[in-house]
């Protein structure tokens, strides 16, 4: 028979699909098998409404063979088999699809699908093949025939022997070049490999000749290698089971098998919905951090399946940036998939799947907060830090998802508390929820800003991370509660000496603007504190940016130089103000020598540099002769 052009879209699409479309060269391997397993499902589907069909799931199968002498690759099915009009049809015209509109024609029943959406698959093969030829039988027909092409002048039809229904792709594998290694898709390794990776959930066998050892018969030492029919891929995928057939140890084997950790998970979650949208999914809450999990190289998201078919390794879709140490698969049937089946069209379905898996994971988190303390402390040791980005991240738009999953150090509980249970202990009294901000918890709890909030009997929350006061500031409130930093101008407690404290500020007016001249721009104010009772001195603030803010602000590499408008606070009922009463009295040189020391005291207090360390050891020195 004479040779068949393409027609020319399809030609400029075949040569976009060996060029451009697929990412990676062996996915050709999974349109194959995909391809086949739709095959031998339209001859279930006949059999359904046929009675004089018989289907036995067992004796349908896909076989793949590789002949490395001849570099030929087989791939053969026992499925429905093409007509010469089919053949014609279906690979003739690049994007005809023959399972999308059996798809369409049939009605779903007992789980099966058709994998396929588009007749492009098929066309992969031409990525690692100089030539391809198909061997195909109809169910009812008499014939057989062979489609052949190079892919670049055409094709033929011709008729040929065949015995039993089914299809049989024949691959002439390239040779190898500079840039591309194609002997290994006949390795025998390489395709169990990819077989395993993308089609190992598909639901009928896929069989390969495996090479193996033994004892040669009739001898001790010596060993012979044979050859035997191995089933390659596992078929009944463990999230398409009975929930209460699956043990612990079944879901810690999966997340081993899948390589989604070293370690063990905490918590899994296995989700089967059949509504508006059909998926099913298993997720993982990890143990452990990753090594990369705050690094550029770190890539969040879940592995996709279509009808078991693995669409992506990294959908970022389906994952918020909060919850991005989630692990896991997703398994849909109702996804629109585009022309390579390795990107999705952003559909409503997708944004289905990840809101419900959203929820499921923040109804988890919760639980095990609840039920499982010591477990949910664990996690959060490792991943808090990510749900107070998360909080931080979008102007707080997130707050109201992970607000209650947040915990922090408590100054009376000495261990980690949500808000819920803080805002649950609050005296009636108490108008803020009240936090500090430290390198450490030692550090914070020496700190003399915390004296008056702590004698008041009043919970402190220690912030340790960077991030926890922008993520704070983003949560503005929690069950109409303000938070309010210690070190914040104004702490909302009323004093036994409320009056006695604005006498005394002003009756200190002269002394205290003196040593804010002093300071110049350093400070904004010096003024009476309210809150220090055995510290001579404190650093707080006034607006929105505390002084460890600015710490982390100032030690980024495009820091705007943004600084925290600074108050010095002076403890009246200290020795140290006596001092500074005389010397403003008698002595100017001594008060400007006591004023640089007590600022840059409260500078070490607060962890930030001394402008001048030489100056701060002389003034030291002053002092001692």
């Amino acid at each position: 028979m004479s040779k068949k052009q393409f027609k020319a879209e399809s030609k400029r699409l075949l040569e976009m699909m060996i060029n451009s479309i697929y990412s990676q060269k062996e996915i050709f391997l999974r349109e194959l098998i995909s391809n086949a397993s739709d095959a031998i499902d339209k001859l279930y589907y006949k059999a359904l409404t046929d009675d004089s069909l018989n289907f036995e799931k067992d004796s349908y199968y896909i076989k793949v063979e590789a002949d490395k002498d001849n570099r030929i690759l087989k791939l053969i099915d026992t499925g429905i088999g093409m007509t010469k009009e089919e053949l014609e049809t279906n690979l003739g015209t690049i994007a005809k699809s023959g399972s999308l509109a059996f798809k369409k024609e049939n009605e779903l029943k007992d789980g099966h699908d058709i994998i396929g959406q588009f007749g492009v698959g098929f066309y992969s093969a031409f990525m690692v093949a100089d030539e391809v030829t198909v061997i195909s039988k109809a169910l009812g027909s008499d014939e057989a025939y062979k489609w052949e092409s190079d892919g670049t002048d055409g094709y033929t039809i011709d008729v040929h022997e065949k015995e039993s229904i089914g299809t049989e792709i024949i691959i002439k594998i390239k040779e190898n070049t500079e840039d591309d290694t194609f002997d290994e898709y006949l390795e025998e390794h390489r395709l169990k490999a990819i077989i395993k990776k993308y089609s190992d959930f598909i639901r009928y066998p896929i069989k390969m000749d495996v090479t193996g050892q033994r004892a040669k018969e009739g001898s001790e030492n010596e060993l012979e290698d044979y050859e035997e029919e191995q089933t390659i891929n596992s078929m009944v995928p463990i999230w398409r089971k009975n929930k209460n057939e699956l043990t612990a140890e079944d879901y810690e084997n999966f997340y081993s098998e899948k390589h989604y950790g070293y370690d063990k998970p905490l918590k899994h979650i296995h989700i089967s919905v059949d509504g508006a949208v059909r998926y099913n999914a298993i997720l993982f809450i990890p143990e452990n951090i990753p090594f990369d999990f705050y690094s550029k190289e770190f890539e969040k998201g879940l592995e996709l399946y279509s009808n078991g078919v693995l669409i992506m390794d990294k959908c970022s879709d389906l994952l918020p940036d909060y919850f991005s140490f989630v692990k896991g698969m997703v398994d849909s049937e109702d996804l629109s998939l585009n022309i390579s089946r390795e990107m999705l069209q952003h559909d409503r379905q997708l944004k289905l799947i990840a809101k419900n898996i959203k929820n499921k994971i923040k109804s988890q988190l919760l639980s095990l907060l609840k039920d499982e303390r010591e477990k949910y402390e664990q996690f959060y040791n490792s991943f808090g830090r990510q749900l107070k980005y998360g909080v931080y991240s979008d102007f707080g738009s997130h707050k109201d998802v992970l607000q209650d999953l947040l915990m922090f150090y408590s100054s009376t509980e000495k261990k980690l508390v949500t808000l819920d249970e803080y805002v649950s202990r609050m005296p009636e009294d108490q108008k803020y929820i009240y936090y500090a901000s430290g390198e450490s918890y030692e550090r914070i709890e020496k700190l003399p800003q915390t004296e008056l909030v702590s004698d008041k009997g009043y919970e402190i929350l220690y912030f340790t991370e960077d991030v926890d006061e922008f993520a704070i500031k983003m949560v503005l409130n929690y069950k109409e509660k303000e938070f309010k930093s210690v070190s914040s101008g104004d702490l909302g407690i009323e004093t036994d000496d409320q009056g006695n404290d604005e006498t005394q500020e002003n009756d200190n007016k002269e002394l205290f603007d003196y040593m804010k001249d002093i300071l110049s721009a350093k400070v904004k104010d010096v003024r009476v504190s309210k809150r220090l009772k055995s510290h001579p001195v404190c650093l707080t603030t006034e607006g929105e940016v505390t002084i460890e803010m600015e710490k982390i602000l100032q030690a980024m590499p495009d820091n705007q130089n943004v600084k925290a408008d600074k108050v010095l606070e002076i403890n009246v009922n200290h020795d140290v103000y006596n001092s500074l009463k005389e010397a403003f009295e008698h002595d100017k040189d001594k008060l400007t020598l006591y004023t640089n020391l007590l600022y840059n005291q409260a500078l070490l207090i607060e962890g930030l540099p001394i402008h001048d360390p030489v100056e701060f050891t002389n003034d030291m020195c002053k002092i001692m002769v």
